[in-house]
């Protein structure tokens, strides 16, 4: 199907975490190309190669306390107003739970649920002002299922699925919706902290979903260019399973 002349996001000012590489790198890029402006944030300077005109990058860890303030203040410095967040910025420990330490368990809230909050907070509370605006957060299937080794990330992304519907609940009067996106196996770099060939084993687990593969970046970053346009104006906390039906199989 030719996606060349649907320009959903245009003239939309938006937010990108976690937009260095991966789904949030392949966001800012589609976003882009189909007329947002963008503010690209990542903890990893690499983040500073998706500088051109319409997109800004900032270097900053979305834990931290006046990241997100920062990001929403850019915008609208820079863009007149704030439409969407992409809550994308996410890692994942890979520890069985009696192996795991409380800093172990505490970097992976922070980023995935807590930087989440944050920026979910600050850019509603500009988006209230103009009676619009949508937030799309970058969930999982394992906000329902598991498997041994992820407890804390299963947990992480099950606190941002109920993030997501009980934001949503309170945001639609104000004319802002939430919705997040149950994304499966995607061939990024998530694992590459801990593994040398993440990207090859997210590509082989992938095949065990009834599609048969991994989704590529790009293929999430439509359906968040979906979910952050007019056209999904009726979609009000949901998780989009996005996961080559993994979350359906029984194996």
């Amino acid at each position: 199907m030719s996606t060349a002349n649907i320009n959903e996001v245009e003239g939309k000012s938006v937010i990108v975490t976690g937009a260095a590489s991966g789904i949030g790198r392949a966001i800012v890029e589609l976003f882009h190309a189909r007329g947002a402006s963008v503010i690209a944030e990542d903890i990893d300077p690499a983040v500073n190669e998706l500088a051109r005109k319409g997109v800004i990058p900032v270097v900053a860890d979305v834990t931290q306390d006046g990241t997100a303030e920062h990001a929403v203040t850019l915008a609208i410095e820079h863009f007149g107003k704030l439409d969407v967040l992409v809550n994308n910025a996410g890692r994942i420990v890979y520890k069985n739970l009696v192996d795991m330490s409380r800093d172990d368990w505490n970097w992976q809230m922070e980023t995935n649920v807590t930087g989440a909050f944050l920026h979910s907070r600050e850019a509603m509370k500009a988006m209230m002002k103009q009676r619009s605006g949508a937030i799309v957060n970058i969930a999982s299937y394992a906000s329902y299922f598991a498997f041994p080794g992820i407890a804390a990330y299963t947990a992480s992304k099950g606190a941002l699925a109920q993030l997501t519907r009980t934001q949503a609940l309170e945001a639609i009067e104000h004319g802002i919706r939430v919705n997040a996106i149950g994304v499966g196996d995607v061939v990024t770099n998530l694992l590459n902290h801990f593994r040398a060939d993440g990207r090859e084993f997210l590509a082989e687990h992938g095949k065990s979903a009834p599609i048969g593969r991994a989704a590529a970046p790009e293929e999430i970053a439509e359906i968040a260019a979906f979910l952050a346009s007019d056209r999904a104006s009726f979609i009000v906390g949901s998780i989009v399973m996005a996961d080559g039906g993994m979350s359906v199989q029984i194996s």
